[in-house]
Parts: C-alpha cells; sequence; structure tokens
C-alpha cells in the first residue's frame, strides 16, 4: 500500500464521531439546570417557590462549607427541600426552618473547625440572599416577584464565581445552578413585566 494513499486505511479515530455526545455528557449539569428552570417556568410558578429556591441554594452553599465536604451541597438540594417541607408541616414558616438550620451549620463548622473565611462567606452570602427571599414573600406580589427574580439571577453570580474558583462546591452544583438561577429569575423578571401591562 502506498503511504500517499491514505484514503485506502480505513479511519481508526473514532473521537470526531462521539465529540458531540461527549459534550453533551461533560455538560449534564447545565442541560439539567435549563431543564429544571425551564419546567418551572412552563409551570408557573409563584414569588414564594422562587423565594425558596434562592435560599435553598444558599442553604447548599453553606451547608458544604460548614461541613468542609464540596459534595454536600448536592445533597442540600433535597435536604433544603425537606427543611421547607418539615417547617410547613410543624406550621413553621419555611425561611424560620431554613434559618434554623443555617445557623446550626455555622456551630457545626465552627465546632468541626472548617476554614471560617469560605464558612463566614457562605453565611453572609446566605443572610444576603435569604433576606431578599424572605422580603419578596412579604411584599406586593409583583414587586416580590421582581425581588425574588433579582435574587436568584444575581445568585448565577456567585454559582459563576464558586465555578471559576472551583472552591466550596463542585464544579457540577455551581454550572447546574448557574443555568437554573439566571434563566430562572430572568424568567420571572420578564413575567413581572409583562403582568405589569
Amino acid at each position: 500500500m502506498d503511504i500517499s494513499d491514505r484514503s485506502a486505511v480505513p479511519p481508526t479515530d473514532t473521537r470526531a464521531g462521539a465529540r458531540p455526545w461527549s459534550a453533551l455528557t461533560r455538560r449534564w449539569p447545565s442541560l439539567l439546570g435549563l431543564a429544571v428552570a425551564t419546567a418551572v417556568l412552563a409551570t408557573g410558578a409563584d414569588r414564594e417557590g422562587l423565594s425558596i429556591t434562592v435560599a435553598v441554594a444558599a442553604l447548599c452553599y453553606l451547608g458544604a462549607a460548614a461541613l468542609g465536604r464540596p459534595w454536600v451541597a448536592w445533597a442540600g438540594v433535597g435536604g433544603g427541600g425537606l427543611v421547607v417541607a418539615a417547617s410547613k408541616l410543624a406550621g413553621v414558616p419555611w425561611w424560620a426552618g431554613v434559618g434554623a438550620v443555617a445557623a446550626l451549620l455555622v456551630v457545626v463548622g465552627l465546632v468541626g473547625g472548617v476554614p471560617r473565611a469560605p464558612l463566614a462567606a457562605q453565611a453572609v452570602a446566605l443572610l444576603g440572599y435569604g433576606g431578599l427571599a424572605v422580603t419578596a414573600v412579604l411584599v406586593a406580589p409583583r414587586v416580590g416577584l421582581v425581588l425574588a427574580g433579582l435574587a436568584l439571577a444575581a445568585h448565577g453570580i456567585w454559582d459563576v464565581v464558586h465555578y471559576r474558583r472551583n472552591e466550596v462546591v463542585p464544579r457540577s452544583l455551581a454550572e447546574f445552578c448557574v443555568l437554573l438561577d439566571v434563566p430562572l429569575g430572568v424568567g420571572f423578571l420578564v413575567l413581572a413585566a409583562v403582568a405589569g401591562h
């Protein structure tokens, strides 16, 4: 066989055909976040649901920092939902349950000797984002929708910072949150604007 006749040689590199599938499997957190955001927007969740999303997102980050285990952030997605559900069943406002768990996590982190800077940053973030989330359910509905949408979209910045630094939470969670928080927050801002006309 002539070396110059390369067309006669069957291709041995099958990676080219696998690239689109490989890219999709590597971006599963983005796809999952976008799918959840789309589903929430399609079902027409309200400002309280959006506010809960903001608070639970911040609680996930705090949990990972307080326990010094990034994977805890993924577990915190379901755990935060359970805290909200348990609070409602106990007749306590959801935000009080989230606040109590947050305070407990800070104590656990301090006693456990985790690095103080990430713990403090996540506690402050939870106070900020959580404060906006609670305010959003206490003000007029349209104003609350705008406030919750802004808080969630702004949490996307927090996600990007953590994704780029690869700190506190797994990159997969930060990636998931960006594609959940930003489209969902912006989507609710658009819904609030449309509802005003």
